[in-house]
């Protein structure tokens, strides 16, 4: 049945009439009824004559115009201007209407379809259920995608990536070539990036609390993708090495020799000693003169020490996490400063180790017997004991490694391989 557009813009067309049309569109976009009346507030004499020609009676007292929608109906398919109705004359004038509630199905069906390679990947991943459910509802892949048809390539790679991980020691650009023809597809600036970088923080049970180039190397690394590969290092002493691996043997050496071995996050990753340490007490500190002065002092008598020197970066996190899966037991001493609290936050919030020599009692004798110097003025809180930072604020003064490493040798002179009841007593 034809409708005469003419005649059907002369009745419906007009200024007057705009807003009854705009409500029926409404109605029809979101799959409502249209048996029904709707209603116009403070409706102008223009809108209601309109309605008057339309209708073809006079519209209520009052400036509330109301106009009932099958009467209109009726009107267009008796006269013959729109045969088949209001729906199909409001189309007409206005263009296709889409049903909102199909189209928000048909594009939840369109992200569901896009998810699903990523569901396939994370299938009987325990470590990455909760991150694919916290991906999933937070909406950060519609952020960054913007539509399915964008996120469709997007959540192919990333289960692509998901796949490969763990690897074994693979250079990140050369890892994302193989996984997805792009040597800079995990680049920093890329949402790839975003999306598999939060995977392997889960993947390797990592607290999501970092930032930074560091940050981004200890989480690579953590699951085999290397990134700087021999620019981050680790100083270590007297820790004990294995005979399988060219660097089990060199660390057994240089135990040997008393001398102390700076090792590459690449040797950690792709030579990865067999760490005899079950239940050894390896000790960490702060600054690199601890391990000169150790080395000076004790030679191969020193107990296990790492140093972070200063903030602990990929290599010594790495270090650190093999030596805890090797059941070490580990213990920190750093600067009582703020820069020192900063630094022991993160070694306490992210690794099993104990404070050693490094808490509020620690502090005042440290303060008491040692030299010291004034504070900064930027105040950290230490986490791991909340009455440091008073205390330390309430004092002062900072009091570096430098000022207790008579303290601190003597603490690694009492232990042994297997470190005593009566060691650990002296050197807390």
């Amino acid at each position: 049945m034809n409708t005469d557009h003419e005649r059907l813009n002369r009745l419906l067309g007009g200024d007057d009439l705009a807003w009854l049309v705009q409500r029926v569109r409404k109605r029809m976009e979101r799959g409502e009824t249209l048996s029904t009346q709707v209603r116009l507030s403070e409706a102008t004499s223009g809108q209601r004559s309109a309605v008057q020609r339309l209708l073809g009676r006079s519209p209520r007292p009052g400036t509330t115009l109301t106009v009932s929608l099958p009467a209109v109906d009726a009107v267009l398919r008796r006269s013959g201007v729109c045969p088949d109705g209001l729906e199909a004359a409001v189309t007409s004038l206005t263009g296709p209407v889409t049903v909102r509630s199909e189209e928000i199905e048909r594009e939840e069906r369109q992200w569901r379809e896009a998810f699903a390679p990523l569901h396939a990947a994370i299938t009987g991943r325990n470590e990455l259920s909760g991150w694919y459910e916290r991906l999933h509802s937070s909406g950060l892949v519609r952020r960054l995608a913007g539509t399915p048809e964008e996120a469709t390539p997007l959540l192919y790679d990333l289960a692509g990536v998901i796949r490969a991980l763990p690897t074994s020691a693979e250079p990140l650009g050369h890892f994302a070539a193989r996984i997805t023809g792009s040597a800079h597809a995990l680049d920093d600036d890329r949402p790839l990036t975003t999306l598999a970088f939060s995977a392997a923080v889960a993947m390797a049970g990592l607290a999501d609390d970092g930032s930074g180039a560091q940050w981004r190397r200890e989480v690579w690394a953590a699951v085999g993708v290397l990134r700087d590969e021999l620019s981050t290092t680790v100083l270590t002493l007297g820790l004990p090495g294995d005979t399988t691996t060219a660097t089990g043997r060199a660390l057994a050496a240089l135990r040997e020799a008393g001398q102390p071995a700076v090792l590459t996050l690449r040797q950690l990753i792709r030579d990865t000693p067999t760490w005899p340490v079950h239940e050894q007490q390896v000790s960490i500190c702060e600054n690199p003169i601890v391990v000169s002065a150790a080395a000076d002092r004790l030679g191969p008598a020193s107990a296990p020490l790492v140093c972070t020197n200063g903030q602990p970066g990929a290599a010594v996190m790495h270090l650190l996490r093999q030596l805890t899966s090797a059941t070490a037991r580990l213990r920190y001493h750093g600067d009582f400063d703020w820069g020192g609290l900063r630094i022991g936050n993160v070694i306490f919030g992210r690794l099993p180790a104990a404070p050693w020599r490094f808490d509020t009692a620690a502090y005042e004798v440290a303060v008491a017997e040692h030299s010291s110097h004034e504070l900064g003025d930027k105040p950290a809180r230490a986490d791991w004991d909340h009455h440091l930072s008073t205390t330390m604020l309430r004092v002062g003064r900072a009091v570096e490694e430098e000022h207790v490493l008579d303290d601190l040798i003597g603490d690694l002179s009492c232990s042994s391989h297997h470190v005593t009841r009566g060691c650990d007593d002296r050197s807390l």
